[in-house]
């Protein structure tokens, strides 16, 4: 059985040994594949650091995270591509916008989302998406900029069927993560209509941390509660989820 953790920030566990266990364990658990994304200039060698280190499992993408889209944002955008040019990279992300925190930065978290977008579409790479209270937003900007090289992730889904089923048409997956495992989140009825062939896993490890962990940090070895959350909704094995869902993150990162 093969899982893919298809976002993990496994990375910011910087004690060596500690980030050994945290990679035993996602063996002994069958997360086998982990794709980190980065989420400013100065995360980007805690990613290749792991990646380096675990060639065969950790799989990088590289991006400006909106929160971190400041007054600087060009400045950082300039660093990170020029970060992309030298190194072998699976997605752009993780990229989009967000307006839980701050509003006031809208305009250039747009902007930051429009520029990253080029850069996968010119890469022929996908986009891995943080979107938060911002669906229209960016919604907006996909239909906008929609074409035939414009595909990826909308990470951390947690929306509506009907939000589900709008990021289905556009070609896109959804990254089901520890929020599916919670008791009043409504994404296990979300789910349940959504065929498989639109789904992968992730864990955002060390955030959202599923059930029954929940309330600690996260990790990605404690996918596969989520993958067995989802496979009991959908009454298969789950290592004909994990098959699926990890046939699927190969589609949508070609490795």
């Amino acid at each position: 059985m093969i899982l893919t953790d298809t976002h993990t920030h496994l990375y910011y566990e910087k004690d060596p040994e500690l980030r050994a266990a945290l990679m035993q364990r996602c063996l002994e658990n069958k997360v086998s594949r982990l794709f980190l994304p980065n989420v400013d200039s100065e995360s980007i060698p805690l990613v290749f650091s792991l990646t380096e280190q675990y060639p065969e499992h950790c799989f990088p993408m590289l991006g400006l995270h909106p929160c971190d889209v400041k007054e600087n944002f060009k400045e950082e955008l300039a660093f990170i591509e020029q970060e992309i040019s030298q190194r072998k990279i699976y997605a752009i992300g993780e990229i989009g916008i967000d307006l839980h925190w701050d509003k006031t930065t809208l305009s250039i978290q747009q902007e930051a989302f429009r520029i990253q977008i080029a850069w996968a579409k010119q890469l022929d790479l996908p986009i891995v998406i943080h979107c938060r209270e911002a669906f229209d937003e960016i919604f907006e900007i996909i239909c906008e900029l929609k074409d035939e090289k414009l595909r990826g992730i909308f990470h951390c889904f947690s929306g509506t069927l009907e939000q589900a089923e709008q990021v289905i048409d556009l070609g896109f997956y959804l990254g089901i993560g520890g929020v599916l495992t919670y008791k009043n989140s409504g994404l296990d009825q979300v789910v349940a209509n959504i065929p498989l062939e639109h789904l992968v896993l992730e864990t955002d490890s060390p955030y959202l941390t599923p059930v029954p962990f929940r309330g600690k940090p996260n990790e990605s070895s404690y996918l596969i509660y989520v993958a067995q959350k989802l496979a009991d909704i959908k009454q298969i094995s789950i290592e004909n989820l994990a098959e699926i869902t990890t046939h699927n993150s190969k589609l949508v990162f070609g490795v």
